[in-house]
């Protein structure tokens, strides 16, 4: 049997979860003739160039790896009609795809999206379920098409959220799973013309934005739970973080790593830190209070706020920004 010309799409953790379980159940179908993924980046004080997730799998498997700086340019347009790709699958890539590179594959670009769309297009759905404290989630494989996320709908799966405190690291790893698992049921049908794509309801579409390092300053005006949610969305990048004085009255962020909601409203000032009776860290905000768990000091690293009192036990009175 002929095997479809695949190019893979894709660059983070969430797109190399998906490609290492989606592979070897497709092998009898798809040939895999390039991945394409970002370049390698600097990282660290040593600034040293690392493979992105996706390239590492790629390499573990002697597959070719292509790696555009911008897959725009009139050469990596130029290179992937050189290819001439009969399906392209696309996975948290990092880059638009221009309509001349969509209209290559006779099979079409899709692309595993971690929402149910219309619901979360753009660049931040994981993060925004967490934020929204949405009950569902899940995955979505469309068509592409040259706008955001708006392409006719291949297939759905859902996943119902149990765990009240979850973290983007442990919805990205389920809905990661989830979406190899409905990527390796959906695309036999689709090559084989067993189903069709739906479109979407474009009225019903709602919108998620790139995430920026400000993002994750705290706004102790919100409420504790909404400030909670924002420390799991965020738990990765750019982490929660607020602003604090140290011993030698030197401003530093302080990350908030881990907390949990107490209800009820304390007789402080808004974004005042208090210690409870049992000894805990507990900041007033707009309603209810926050009780920190774990926090990371900027340039140190991450501990329990336990340790964090025994040696900036000054903070305790004063109120955050």
């Amino acid at each position: 049997m002929k095997k479809i010309k695949t190019i893979l799409m894709g660059t983070s953790e969430f797109a190399e979860i998906v490609f290492r379980k989606f592979y070897p159940a497709m092998r009898n179908k798809i040939d895999i003739v390039a991945v394409v993924t970002a370049p390698d980046k600097p990282v660290g004080r040593k600034q040293e160039l690392l493979p992105s997730p996706v390239k590492k799998w790629a390499v573990e498997n002697n597959l070719f790896i292509l790696q555009p700086e911008k897959i725009n340019s009139p050469e990596w347009i130029k290179k992937i009609k050189e290819i001439n790709p009969e399906l392209i699958v696309l996975c948290a890539y990092g880059q638009i795809i221009p309509k001349e590179i969509l209209d290559i594959p006779k099979l079409g670009a899709l692309n595993i999206h971690p929402s149910l769309l219309p619901k979360h297009r753009g660049a931040s759905p994981i993060q925004t379920t967490i934020l929204n404290g949405d009950k569902e989630a899940g995955i979505t494989i469309m068509l592409m098409d040259e706008k955001m996320d708006h392409g006719p709908i291949l297939a759905h799966s859902k996943l119902q959220i149990t765990n009240s405190k979850i973290t983007y690291i442990e919805l990205s790893q389920q809905l990661a799973e989830l979406g190899a698992k409905l990527l390796i049921k959906t695309l036999p049908d689709w090559i084989d013309e067993k189903i069709k794509a739906q479109p979407q309801d474009h009225a019903k579409a709602t919108f998620t934005k790139i995430i920026k390092k400000e993002d994750g300053k705290i706004d102790w005006n919100k409420s504790a739970e909404e400030i909670e949610r924002q420390i799991r969305a965020y738990s990765v990048w750019p982490t929660a973080y607020t602003r604090i004085m140290n011993n030698k009255s030197r401003i530093m962020n302080l990350k908030i790593l881990e907390a949990n909601v107490e209800n009820k409203n304390k007789n402080h000032k808004i974004g005042e830190i208090s210690l409870t009776e049992d000894k805990q860290l507990a900041v007033q905000t707009s309603n209810g209070t926050l009780i920190l768990k774990q926090v990371q000091l900027e340039g140190k690293k991450p501990m329990p706020v336990k340790d964090f009192i025994n040696g900036y036990s000054e903070i305790i009175g004063s109120i955050l920004k």
